[in-house]
C-alpha cells in the first residue's frame, strides 16, 4: 500500500521535474540585474493545522539548502498586517522570488502584486490567491480532497448501517478558496445522497480562519440545534474534526458519529486509530515543498517554467500555471502507510494509549 501513496504523491512531482530540470545553476537573475537567487516563504500560522512549521518549513528550508540557494521563511501567525509587513520587508531585502500561503485573497493579492511591480517572481502556494497576479501555483487537487473526504464519509456511514442519516458540515475558512473547493468536492458525493433522500442534510457552517476553538463552539451550537441528531460530520480538516469530536465526547457520541479530516496529523491519525475519526486525507507535503521549492529556485533565477497544468482563476479570469498533486484517503487500515512515507514517526504516533492500537495497525 506504500507504494500506492508514493506513486500516486508522485504524479504532480514528476510532471514538475520536467519543469525544473532546464535552466542554468549560475544562481543569478537573468534579467541583467545580477541579483543572486533568494527565495522568500509566507506560511500562514501554526494554529489552522500543525503542518505549515512541522512539515512545509522542514521540506522547504531542505531543499533550498540541498540547492544551495539562499531563503527566508517566516510566519504570519494570521496577522494580516504581519504577512503584508514581512513581504515588504522580504522585498526590500532582495528576494528573487516570493511564495506566499494567503491568509485571504485580498491580502495575498496585494502582496503579489507589489513584489510584481518590484520585478519579483511569484509563486501561490498551496492556496490560490483569487484575483491575485501569482505566476505560479503549486497545491494538492484540491477537489480531489474533497471527493475523499465524502466518499469516506459515506463508506463510513455504510458500515455502520446508518439508515437516513443527518449528516452536518464543518467547512474551512470562507476566505480560504481552497476550502471552496473542498467543499464542491463533498458535495459532489453528498449532495446527490441528500437530493434522494438517502441522507438528510443539517446544518452547513464555515470556520472563520480555520480557528479550532471557534469550530468546538459551532459544532456545539449545530448538536444542540439538532437535537442531538447528527448522524456523520464532514470536517474538512483534522483540527476542525478534533473540535467537533471533543464536543462529542462529551455527550458520549464519540466513535459513534463518523467524524473526517485532513493533513493527516499526528493527532488526526491517534483520533482515527482510537476509532474516534473515520478518515482523514493524506497530502505527501514532502513531495508538495519539493515541487514548489523547485519551481521557486528555478523562477528565482529569471527561469520561466512550463508547467503542462493550469487552474482558473475565476475572479481573476485567468488560467494560472499550476503543478498539482494527488491526495490520498487514509483510514484505520493504512494509517501505517502514512508512517511508512516518513510523514510521521512512530513515537509521534504510538505514545501511551496508542501503543496497542499501533501495533494492532502494523505500525512498526
Amino acid at each position: 500500500m506504500r507504494k500506492g501513496i508514493l506513486s500516486l504523491a508522485a504524479v504532480g512531482l514528476l510532471t514538475v521535474s520536467g519543469v525544473a530540470a532546464c535552466g542554468d545553476d549560475s544562481g543569478t537573475n537573468d534579467a541583467g540585474s545580477g541579483k543572486k537567487a533568494k527565495i522568500g516563504v509566507i506560511l500562514p500560522d501554526s494554529a489552522s493545522s500543525a503542518r505549515w512549521e512541522t512539515a512545509d518549513r522542514k521540506f522547504l528550508q531542505e531543499a533550498f539548502d540541498a540547492a544551495g540557494v539562499e531563503s527566508i521563511i517566516q510566519n504570519a501567525q494570521g496577522d494580516k498586517t504581519q504577512f503584508q509587513t514581512i513581504a515588504d520587508q522580504m522585498i526590500t531585502n532582495g528576494v528573487t522570488a516570493l511564495m506566499i500561503v494567503n491568509l485571504d485573497s485580498g491580502t495575498g493579492k496585494a502582496v503579489l502584486d507589489k513584489a510584481k511591480s518590484q520585478g519579483v517572481a511569484t509563486i501561490d502556494y498551496d492556496r490560490l490567491t483569487l484575483g491575485g497576479s501569482a505566476q505560479y501555483y503549486v497545491s494538492f487537487d484540491n477537489e480531489a480532497v474533497g471527493k475523499l473526504q465524502g466518499e469516506g464519509l459515506v463508506k463510513c456511514l455504510t458500515d455502520k448501517g446508518a439508515k437516513n442519516p443527518v449528516v452536518a458540515y464543518l467547512n474551512g475558512s470562507p476566505t480560504d478558496n481552497n476550502a471552496t473547493l473542498f467543499k464542491n468536492g463533498y458535495d459532489s458525493v453528498l449532495k446527490p445522497k441528500f437530493d434522494s433522500k438517502e441522507y438528510t442534510k443539517g446544518l452547513d457552517q464555515s470556520v472563520p480562519q480555520w480557528d479550532n476553538t471557534q469550530a468546538g463552539t459551532i459544532f456545539e451550537q449545530m448538536l444542540t440545534q439538532s437535537g442531538g441528531k447528527i448522524d456523520g460530520v464532514l470536517a474538512a480538516n483534522d483540527g476542525l474534526g478534533n473540535a467537533a469530536i471533543s464536543v462529542l465526547k462529551k455527550n458520549k457520541l464519540n466513535g459513534k458519529v463518523p467524524v473526517t479530516g485532513q493533513d493527516a496529523t499526528v493527532q488526526g491519525l491517534q483520533n482515527i486509530l482510537a476509532g474516534d475519526q473515520c478518515m482523514t486525507v493524506y497530502k505527501a507535503i514532502k513531495k508538495e515543498a519539493q515541487a514548489a521549492a523547485e519551481l521557486a529556485i528555478s523562477v528565482a533565477k529569471g527561469e520561466k517554467k512550463e508547467t503542462g497544468q493550469t487552474v482558473k482563476d475565476p475572479e481573476g479570469n485567468r488560467d494560472v500555471p499550476a503543478v498539482l498533486l494527488t491526495p490520498v484517503a487514509i483510514t484505520k487500515e493504512n494509517v501505517k502507510d502514512v508512517v511508512a512515507d516518513g510523514y510521521v514517526t512512530k513515537a509521534e504516533l504510538c505514545t501511551g494509549a496508542f501503543a496497542a492500537a499501533c501495533t494492532a495497525g502494523g505500525i512498526s
